[in-house]
């Protein structure tokens, strides 16, 4: 078998007791890594608590990590979210995956928790548990600093320690397993970080069919104006969105109530670029580079973050911004929660939160301390508490990112459907409303946007099994069919795009059947009021009006029909895990 090792690595935390476990042929061939076989691997655990002893945190990579194939260098960890509190997957690059691969273990799945902190050191011998009690209460830098004579690192600041509801793990380049709160997860087991070393190697079956399927993906690169072009993620990193998304007057703004900020120009991409003539790095091996840091080496921020601590905010000033964005990686938090929070908090008191004043209100949240207490519980959660649930802009507890679903039909139905929560790369159809030249659909209409979310929904979960960057797939770059031969010429099995598609319908429906019967239903699959009864902003033409709920409603149904759902967004069958592999 090539591609893959076969090995699964698990931990037991409560006795101490590593193994590794032989991975079957056919469960990785039909969920193939990341997201897949994590959630494969979840299925017994589904049901426990984000926070019991009980739940797995998984680690997985895919089959391509390992080999040279771009943007292939990622991992995804899974488990069940503590904010959403649905089956929860999170993606991140860095060299973390490459050296879990080249250890020889395709998947990590972690259970119990520790009585005092604990660190995982791997390598292809097996683990070993360290103990961690002068690590505990330090930032990610200093634990990465500390950890890294045992290789690459993944770990957790003072927010996964204090059970922040949306702590992230942070890889030691700097990536993050964001949103959701896995961090969290990871904290309440006790456990630092892990460090991994390995030099196995990823053996490819067919190298002249690899080759061949790889200057393919690299030409399409090349040819993406998305990606390469001179306003490209390449040149710019992902703010190049900035000044886009505020002409389409879809740019969230002081909690969602406006959709346009005057001052985005401030921390838009030339704007960054133009003040920090900013270094470009990237995951390992990616030809795109899309990572953007100062010259000391300060990570620049992307643009959901710009945004959320920008213009939902009602925040100019660049400086602020980058100071949040650096001080929420070195907590361990997500920024778009974290900003989302102060947003909805900010509205509900009536006055949103100042420059000067975020990055004492960010570090009470990680240590919760003060109003951090409540603020670290996220959006949905204050917004509760404080009386003002309509004011939490979030979908199944998940703060909604920077693309207002007002400006983009495809996107606000995506938001609902999406498993995890109002994530905009479940399905990613700005890259068909938004990205594409000419405009691939009409995104002020409903028509044809369930088939394309559903669509969408499929093959973004086969890419996050692969596992494979999303910014591969944008606009007129590669498709399934380059990372279908890219996977058939390493792995030795025959998979088209519509095997992946289908592997990844499997997938996203497993996801909704373990949401399903922990509770969720139709009504979970639904914007904020805000959006159909409140407008955008308009100008240059464009008018920004409020969703129509009865359409909205009309391409949900049509959607749970498309999808073999019954009115109610429910599998019907009552065997769903049983006929599956």
């Amino acid at each position: 078998m090539t591609g893959w090792h076969g090995r699964l690595l698990e931990v037991d935390l409560n006795s101490g007791h590593i193994q590794s476990q032989k991975l079957a042929p056919e469960l990785l061939q039909n969920y193939l890594g990341g997201r897949g076989l994590g959630v494969r691997l979840l299925r017994d655990y589904y049901q426990c608590e984000p926070f019991s002893a009980e739940i797995p945190l998984i680690f997985s990579v895919g089959p391509l990590c390992g080999t040279p194939a771009p943007t292939a260098a990622r991992l995804s960890v899974v488990s069940r979210s503590p904010l959403t509190r649905t089956v929860y997957d999170c993606s991140a690059g860095g060299r973390f995956a490459w050296r879990l691969k080249a250890a020889g273990f395709d998947a990590l799945r972690i259970v119990g928790r520790s009585d005092s902190p604990q660190v995982l050191k791997i390598t292809p011998q097996g683990g070993e548990l360290l103990p961690a009690d002068d690590l505990w209460g330090k930032t990610v830098s200093a634990t990465v600093k500390a950890l890294e004579p045992f290789g690459s690192v993944a770990a957790i600041g003072p927010a996964g320690e204090n059970r922040v509801l949306f702590a992230n793990i942070m890889m030691g380049e700097g990536n993050s397993v964001g949103r959701g709160g896995l961090g969290a997860v990871m904290g309440a087991k006790r456990l630092k970080g892990i460090c991994v070393a390995g030099d196995l190697k990823t053996e490819i079956q067919d190298r002249a069919q690899f080759d061949r399927a790889r200057n393919d993906v690299i030409r399409l690169f090349n040819a993406s104006p998305v990606i390469f072009g001179d306003l490209g993620i390449a040149q710019y990193g992902t703010p190049a969105l900035v000044d886009l998304l505020a002409q389409r007057r879809m740019a969230p703004t002081e909690n969602f109530r406006k959709t346009y900020f005057p001052a985005a120009d401030h921390y838009s991409g030339p704007a960054i670029r133009k003040q920090y003539q900013p270094k470009k790095h990237g995951c390992y091996g990616c030809p795109i580079q899309c990572k953007k840091s100062t010259q000391d080496g300060t990570p620049l921020p992307e643009y959901e973050t710009v945004n959320h601590f920008g213009a939902l905010n009602g925040i100019t000033e660049l400086r602020s911004i980058i100071n949040s964005n650096n001080l929420c990686n070195q907590l361990g938090m997500d920024t778009i929660s974290a900003a989302a929070t102060l947003s909805a908090w900010g509205e509900i008191r009536g006055e949103f939160p100042r420059a000067e004043n975020i990055a004492q209100l960010l570090q009470q949240m990680a240590q919760r301390q003060e109003v951090g207490e409540l603020l670290a519980e996220g959006a949905e959660r204050v917004a509760q508490q404080l009386g003002r649930p309509e004011l939490s802009m979030s979908v199944k507890g998940l703060e909604l990112p920077a693309y207002d679903p007002r400006g983009a039909y495809g996107m606000a139905l995506a938001y609902c459907t999406s498993n995890r929560g109002g994530c905009h790369l479940r399905a990613y159809p700005i890259a068909h409303e938004i990205l594409r030249k000419p405009v691939a659909t009409d995104r002020f209409d409903f028509a044809g946007k369930a088939r394309m979310i559903k669509i969408a929904e499929d093959c973004n979960a086969a890419i996050d099994s692969l596992v494979a960057c999303k910014f591969s797939f944008f606009a007129a770059g590669p498709g399934l069919e380059e990372y279908a031969e890219l996977l058939t010429a390493t792995t030795g099995v025959d998979y088209s795009p519509q095997r992946l598609k289908e592997l990844g319908e499997r997938i996203y429906l497993t996801e909704r059947y373990y949401n399903q019967e922990n509770g969720f239903t139709a009504a979970d699959d639904l914007l904020p009021e805000r959006f159909f009864t409140e407008p955008g902003s308009s100008g240059d033409g464009i008018e920004v009006p409020p969703i129509d709920r009865q359409r909205f409603d009309e391409e949900l149904q049509k959607y749970y029909r498309i999808r073999g759902l019954d009115e109610q967004g429910r599998l019907p069958q009552t065997n769903f895990l049983e006929q599956q592999v």
